[in-house]
């Protein structure tokens, strides 16, 4: 597995470990014997911050701090990482307890967040930063251009919109909260005075965005019919 996994690493990170130990600990589950990847994933997270708040700093020279700040929460959300790590065929990797994997943890956004984080602190702990800069602007090279204005927020665009509208500050709440610990689902209702949408997410947070994009759309739709003229019979 050492071998196999040096070659994964070396294709992946570009760079060919003289340890792997890093690289296993940051593939492993908390539900699995032994050092889980929690304390690299720590690391990573910080790792990645710094990658990204240079490379967004270089890149769109002339954005105010506030455009920087959206463009870097959209980029190093949980959701992004975990599809950074399904990128790299980490899901196959994972190493998880018996009863995670029956309950198909590898395929959790919130572990494969927490994988991808962690794999970047291993990257650093072994190569050094310019080595986890190197992949960090590979792997997320699309998704920095993806947008040529700075993407905003999903609560921060329903609580924009309420203020011009002169509603009721917008409100969440979890409705339910469902699966195995390292695996939930939570549902979260947003509310806008009387109106009100539900949705689900991996992570509160996830479903406070998913519920705030759509009740967002729901709203915007409401207000766009109401603005229709009405034809005369």
């Amino acid at each position: 597995m050492s071998d196999d996994l040096a070659d994964w690493i070396e294709r992946t990170f570009g760079v060919r470990p003289a340890d792997t130990a890093p690289f296993v600990r940051a593939l492993t589950h908390s539900s699995r014997e032994g050092d889980s990847y929690e304390r690299q994933e720590f690391l990573g997270d910080r790792v990645l911050g710094l990658v990204m708040a240079e490379w967004l700093y270089e890149t769109f020279p002339d954005e105010p701090e506030g455009q920087l700040t959206k463009r870097f929460n959209a980029l190093v959300t949980g959701v992004v990482c975990a599809e950074v790590a399904r990128s790299i065929d980490a899901e196959a990797r994972v190493r998880l307890g018996k009863q995670a994997h029956s309950d198909g943890a590898q395929h959790s956004d919130n572990v494969l967040g927490d994988v991808m984080e962690a794999l970047l602190g291993a990257l650093y702990r072994t190569a050094g930063l310019d080595a986890a800069r190197d992949a960090i602007r590979r792997l997320w090279a699309d998704r920095i251009h993806a947008d040529a204005r700075a993407p905003q927020h999903p609560k921060s665009a329903l609580q924009e919109w309420a203020a011009a509208n002169r509603r009721a500050v917008p409100a969440y709440a979890i409705v339910d909260r469902s699966g195995p610990g390292h695996a939930p689902r939570f549902t979260v209702a947003a509310s806008v005075g009387k109106d009100s949408v539900t949705a689900q997410g991996a992570s509160k947070q996830e479903a406070e965005t998913a519920a705030a994009r759509a009740l967002l759309t729901a709203l915007e739709e409401q207000a766009a019919a109401s603005a229709k003229p009405r034809r005369r019979k």
